[in-house]
């Protein structure tokens, strides 16, 4: 026997071929069954129905030309052409996991949410496939479109579709926040290629309370009381050990000399920091804005009941927290660290400066005939 018998021989299985006068006798079954009715547009009641069992906690129905996602459409038709509609979902957060000032809490809570987010949409997707619908989940967080950073690497804006979706509204802090639940949710999106029979509309009122403690809490000032917004602050500091900060670390391991020069350029635990990174999820460093937030009518109540209480319990404890804050060296940043958190320790990150994509940097156009 010959090497390649060897190799293949036991994996090759004779095939029914079909022929025009003699078809395969699936294909002859397929055909021979009475044509599918022009599909209608999926029930809203029992689309919801469906989300809910499925395990989301709130869920609204938009159709993909709704004004404000104009910009989502090619990257949507991109990831599945042919869609119609999209189905907004959110899952609550335990807030004590999320509002500890142990970070490792915090994140395995958004991890673990994350995840049941992808089961739960895995699961609306495969009832709708069984019902003659496609239907697709982009990623809740990561993985992303990572050949198109530092540009859009994301396949839909989850906060944008929620919005559109009645779920909620963008607070001060850029975060949704669901009239209920507040803050304290993880979002989803999925595709689908047929009309729904109703669609949502956004809420009435934003539940944001302009209380002002996501701007007071923020490590690095990113988020401003005239409701600018700082992202790459944001990014340089929660991020750090992701994306071009993560290349940056790379390059410190590269231009090292020995180890001695390696611990002089990163410490034990920032190195540790890469690893549990790495090993588990993402790790951020801090989701403070989403923790002291008590917007929502499941969280606000206590807040107003004793907003000392609140304060001592929750905002104080991260206020106080001894870390490392990330940030670009001399920027208006730092100055803020130094100034209204002296006790937190500045630590001058290094990020790659990441060229724009030059493969595929664009959806796909769609208009094209």
């Amino acid at each position: 026997m010959s090497d390649a018998e060897r190799l293949w021989g036991p994996l090759h299985v004779p095939v029914e071929r079909g022929t025009r006068e003699r078809p395969h006798p699936t294909v002859a079954q397929m055909r021979a069954q009475a044509p599918d009715e022009e599909p209608g547009d999926l029930d809203a009641d029992w689309l919801r129905e469906l989300c809910l069992s499925a395990g989301v906690d709130d869920v609204g129905f938009v159709a993909l030309t709704t004004p404000g996602l104009e910009d989502e459409r090619d990257y949507v038709l991109e990831a599945m052409p042919g869609t119609r509609a999209l189905i907004g979902f959110c899952l609550r957060t335990s807030r004590d996991n999320l509002r500890s000032r142990s970070i490792s809490a915090a994140n395995r809570e958004v991890a673990t949410t994350q995840e049941l987010a992808h089961e739960a949409a895995r699961r609306i997707c495969l009832e709708l496939q069984r019902h003659g619908a496609r239907a697709l989940y982009p990623a809740a967080g990561l993985p992303s479109e990572i050949h198109r950073f530092p540009n859009r690497s994301w396949v839909v804006s989850h906060k944008l579709v929620a919005v559109a979706a009645g779920l909620g509204q963008i607070g001060l802090h850029r975060n949704v926040i669901h009239p209920k639940y507040g803050t304290f949710i993880v979002l989803g999106t999925i595709l689908v290629d047929r009309p729904i029979s109703r669609y949502d509309r956004p809420v009435p009122s934003n539940p944001c309370i302009d209380c002002g403690l996501c701007v007071t809490t923020c490590p690095v000032g990113a988020i401003h009381a005239d409701g600018e917004f700082d992202f790459d602050a944001c990014y340089t500091h929660n991020n750090h050990h992701e994306l071009s900060n993560f290349a940056g670390w790379v390059e410190d391991v590269v231009d090292s000399a020995d180890a001695a020069d390696y611990r002089q350029r990163v410490t034990p635990g920032e190195t540790l920091s890469v690893w549990q990174s790495l090993s588990f999820s993402p790790q951020f460093r801090a989701g403070y804005c989403v923790a002291v937030c008590p917007a929502g009518t499941d969280v606000l109540g206590a807040y107003l009941a004793d907003p000392q209480e609140h304060a001592r319990d929750v905002v104080q404890p991260l206020t106080r927290k001894p870390e490392y804050v990330y940030v670009d060296a001399d920027s208006a940043t730092e100055d803020h660290v130094r100034t209204r958190f002296p006790h937190k320790t500045i630590r001058h990150a290094r990020r790659v400066v990441v060229p724009e994509p030059e493969i595929d940097p664009a959806p796909e156009n769609h208009d094209r005939p």
